[in-house]
């Protein structure tokens, strides 16, 4: 229906030519907008509904704790929390000021901006379900295994001793309790998210549409062959040194995966996009020696590259 509305609005109503590129990126930008800002508006609205029945205290309490598969509930916390790799860091200090263990707060650190509700909702509304699946749970163990890896490597003794950051964010702040505020509050964090990331919205479908309809598929093939098996190293290694938000960056890849890309080389690189950024290594080295921010970029890098192949393995099994 929204694809029809569209098609009328810039062939019959602006009266372009469908067969001009400019006509088809003006049709490709407008439907594409509207579609993911009314998804990311909805679901992060239920989605805020839903995680104001699991106050962040209490997750800090389990995680400090000697539970069950710590890192898997670290990781699970971090793929409900609406935040870039940026701003997960105030609660990543926060975890490790009460307590919680080294290896622990990186499952979080490295799975809240892999998975969170606008990217879902911009994988589902670009590449499917079923991709959308296999990415959800690709992060939650990359952030499980990562988490485990560096835990293991006892590497606290690179931390800096003094952790304190009054800007640390407060896990512990209200949460509505009647059913009314409960759903306010789903809203207003949606608006608020919303508010933040219309721009970068617009921006990436923007440049995936340029993409899709300027890009020559012979230029993109002959990148990929020249490439060959290391293309998914290389899309990593270009990914972790780009910052820009996830909202810009999945059209970006499913733009690239549409022009031949392989679907785990166009993973990678929104994986390293999404996790890693020097602006992240600048904003840990408050917490962290330069030592430990290596070793953090290395095990996540090379988590994310392998997935990549792993992606590559099953979209000729499993996507066709």
């Amino acid at each position: 229906m929204l694809q029809l509305i569209v098609d009328w609005l810039v062939y019959s109503l602006f009266k372009l030519d469908p067969l001009a590129k400019w006509a088809q990126v003006i049709n490709f930008f407008i439907y594409d907008s509207i579609k993911i800002l009314l998804l990311l508006f909805v679901l992060i609205s239920i989605i805020g509904f839903l995680r104001s029945y699991l106050p962040a205290g209490k997750i800090k309490q389990y995680l400090s704790g000697k539970k069950v598969f710590p890192n898997l509930l670290a990781s699970m916390f971090g793929a409900v929390t609406p935040f870039c790799s940026c701003s997960s860091i105030p609660i990543f200090i926060s975890f490790l000021e009460a307590g919680v263990p080294l290896g622990v707060t990186f499952s979080f650190l490295i799975t809240s901006p892999l998975i969170n509700e606008y990217l879902v909702v911009l994988m589902i509304g670009f590449f499917g379900f079923k991709i959308t699946f296999f990415y959800v749970l690709s992060g939650i163990i990359i952030g499980v295994v990562s988490g485990i890896v560096l835990g293991r490597m006892r590497l606290e003794r690179y931390l800096v001793k003094d952790l304190v950051n009054q800007n640390s964010q407060n896990t512990s702040a209200k949460i509505p309790k009647g059913f009314k505020d409960r759903i306010l509050f789903g809203v207003q964090e949606a608006k608020s998210i919303v508010e933040k990331l219309w721009f970068w919205v617009l921006a990436g479908v923007g440049l995936g549409a340029l993409i899709h309809n300027f890009v020559p598929q012979e230029l993109v093939h002959n990148l990929i062959n020249k490439a060959g098996f290391f293309s998914v190293p290389l899309a990593a290694f270009i990914g972790v040194f780009m910052y820009g938000s996830c909202a810009a960056i999945v059209p970006i890849a499913v733009a690239l995966f549409q022009k031949g890309f392989p679907l785990g080389t166009a993973l990678a690189f929104m994986m390293a996009v999404s996790a890693l950024s020097l602006p992240e290594a600048i904003m840990l080295r408050r917490a962290m020696q330069l030592k430990l921010i290596a070793i953090f970029f290395i095990v996540t890098t090379a988590a994310i590259i392998l997935t990549g192949y792993l992606f590559n393995f099953l979209q000729r099994i499993l996507f066709g």
